[in-house]
């Protein structure tokens, strides 16, 4: 993961609440996005209560890399692309 756990500490309150906590960290960084590569990690945000905070959290950081809030890189980078021309 690119970022330190102090990084987190400062603007993630509802990172205790993510099922990802205790998983294996290279199930959501596979090397590469494709749909079979991002699937195990995706089934785990599906059932995360905190999905869009943490897919929200993504797009404003720009995070580059991973499955976040069920969403890629490329996924996050769409949408980033689209609030800026909405």
């Amino acid at each position: 993961m690119a970022r330190s756990s102090a990084s987190w500490n400062v603007d993630i309150g509802w990172h205790a609440q993510a099922l990802c906590v205790g998983e294996d960290p290279e199930l959501f960084f596979p090397l590469t996005e494709t749909a079979a590569a991002t699937a195990p990690a995706r089934a785990v945000c599906a059932r995360c209560p905190v999905l869009i905070d943490c897919r929200d959290w993504a797009v404003r950081h720009g995070e580059t890399d991973g499955v976040w809030g069920a969403t890629t890189a490329g996924q996050r980078r769409a949408l980033r692309r689209a609030a800026l021309d909405g």
